[in-house]
């Protein structure tokens, strides 16, 4: 079996590493059969955009040297010439954002002429042919990092002049991650200076460019064209709402059901549906998170392995201030579908303040899913948390938001207690965590038991460093719910178990407490830990009722 290229971004090194390989390549042809000149597609962080861009560089690179043993195998290559003579043909742009985003406008400024040196040495070869003398001091400057603010603004334009003239064909040019400066510089407080900088940038960039086949842009965010875009001529943009471009990016169902059969797990796959499915781009249903898929292959172990690639800063800003949308993240982690106004035209500008905005920007960056178009002219759909792994981060937030209510609560002295076996403490600083955190959120019978489990596996991804954290895994006769296995074999390790009161059954919390008991014992849930040399085993059951709570460590 290939090896999983976690963190590779790279196609050429993906192939030559000879990596397991999701084959994307339509991409290619879904590319060149649009009559865009300019395509701009938004799709969720850790959703293939870079490995697609990549992929895109390499197949249409007229300095690629070995660009037909990349795509040896893969579906474009089966197309037809109308597609394979297209392979190594084009002088190609490829300049990605993903690291412009920095704390103020000057840093910003000075990593993008850095970006622009290291684009300008990769096509260093330029200066051997003709160029102005003019072009050719410009092209010095902006290689020794040395380039002032309108050389920087030009310097897209004036690239792809000089590779039209060297290589007598048009470019393609290919951008990633464009909207990563612009959302970095909201929330770090320099928004206007960042939009006027690359409205011009782009608008010379694009703006009566002779030499450029076609612009490939990918980001998360649909940006408002008139913020940065309003020089484009043939502009057009494919949000996870388009069915064109649907099955390029993300896992679908069926390479899903392949991923499964090839590594053998067949038996996982429920778990696997539940944690990292749930997605839908355009016509196309069943989408899952590629970051977390190949995590799990690589680890086999249920976390939320997305959900901590990033910070998530704009998207804490956008929902800490209003009480309407956190309402409605009560229902979310219901799993239940809301009501919202969706416009995927992000005005980044007051965000927080304009709900149509916010709900826009939480269903492009992958924190929900469509269920059902209620009025299209309006843009008015049902939404709902598409999987177990979002549902985690919506906890974490809901935390935060409720961590000063909560005195002596502090989420590290917390976590602390129990991996020190300090229950005592932790009895007492959990039960008043909990308390206030069903006071708040209210949360119903029939779904208490599940919203109980996701606040409990949410807050202990913060021992991600020296634990793995397991949820609903298979152990002895049963299914634990879950289990802390140290990184450390010398370290604690902790099995734990949910039970929620009934109304119907009438038992008391101390008989739901001897219930989850004897289910540990009886189904041998530490079986797993012992079998791989794990010592040090505590098993907690917890109980609740309403908004008590009582634990027990099982002897």
């Amino acid at each position: 079996m290939k090896g999983i290229g976690i963190g590779i971004s790279d196609f050429k090194m993906l192939r030559l590493r000879k990596n397991y390989y999701i084959d994307k390549t339509m991409y290619i042809k879904h590319i060149i059969d649009n009559q865009a000149s300019v395509i701009l597609l938004t799709r969720p962080r850790r959703f293939g955009k870079t490995l697609n861009m990549s992929m895109l560089k390499y197949y249409f690179d007229s300095t690629a040297k070995d660009s037909k043993e990349l795509f040896e195998g893969l579906k474009i290559m089966e197309q037809g010439e109308e597609y394979t003579s297209k392979l190594g043909y084009y002088p190609v742009i490829y300049l990605t954002l993903k690291d412009a985003g920095l704390m103020n406008y000057d840093l910003m400024i000075m990593q993008l002429k850095t970006i622009m040196m290291e684009l300008y040495y990769e096509h260093k070869y330029l200066l051997e042919g003709q160029m102005s003398e003019g072009e050719r001091t410009i092209f010095n400057k902006i290689l020794s990092a040395n380039a002032n603010d309108v050389d920087l603004i030009n310097s897209v334009k004036m690239l792809s002049k000089l590779l039209n003239q060297y290589f007598n064909k048009p470019v393609i040019l290919l951008i990633d991650e464009y909207d990563v400066p612009l959302q970095n510089a909201y929330v770090e407080g320099y928004y206007d200076e960042a939009v006027k900088f690359f409205k011009t940038f782009y608008g010379t960039t694009f703006k009566d460019n002779p030499y450029l086949e076609k612009t490939v842009l990918t980001g998360v965010s649909r940006v408002a064209k008139e913020s940065i875009f309003s020089g484009a001529n043939n502009f057009k943009v494919f949000t996870i709402l388009d069915n064109e471009f649907s099955e390029d990016f993300g896992i679908t169902e069926e390479e899903t059901d392949k991923i499964i059969k090839d590594f053998n797990i067949e038996d996982e796959k429920e778990e696997i549906k539940k944690w990292y499915d749930g997605y839908t781009i355009g016509n196309t249903t069943g989408i899952y998170n590629p970051w977390s898929i190949l995590n799990y292959l690589t680890d086999r172990k249920l976390m939320p392995y997305w959900v901590n690639t990033s910070s998530n800063d704009l998207i804490k800003l956008v929902l800490k201030n209003s009480v309407t949308v956190k309402e409605k993240i009560e229902t979310l982690l219901r799993d239940e579908e809301i009501e919202v106004p969706i416009n995927l035209e992000t005005i980044i500008v007051g965000i927080e303040n304009d709900e149509d905005n916010i709900w826009g920007l939480m269903l492009q960056t992958g924190y929900l899913k469509i269920t059902e178009v209620v009025d299209l002219a309006v843009h008015i759909y049902k939404v709902k948390i598409p999987n177990y792994e979002i549902n985690i981060l919506f906890q974490q937030i809901v935390h935060e938001w409720f961590r000063n209510k909560v005195p002596g609560n502090d989420l590290r002295t917390i976590l602390k207690d129990l991996v020190t076996l300090d229950f005592e403490n932790f009895e007492y600083k959990f039960k008043r965590l909990v308390k206030e955190m069903f006071s708040y959120m209210d949360v119903g019978e029939d779904t208490a038991e599940n919203f109980y489990h996701a606040f409990v596996l949410g807050m202990l991804v913060g021992l991600k460093d020296t634990y793995y954290v397991n949820s609903n895994r298979e152990s002895g006769l049963g299914r634990y719910d879950i289990m802390l296995e140290p990184k450390d074999k010398n370290g604690n390790s902790f099995i734990m178990e949910f039970k929620l009161y009934s109304e119907d059954k009438e038992e008391s919390i101390e008989e739901i407490i001897e219930t989850a008991k004897k289910q540990i014992e009886e189904k041998g849930y530490e079986t797993n830990l012992k079998e791989r040399g794990f010592t040090n085993i505590t098993k907690i059951v917890f109980a609740f009722k309403g908004k008590e709570v009582k634990m027990e460590v099982v002897n």
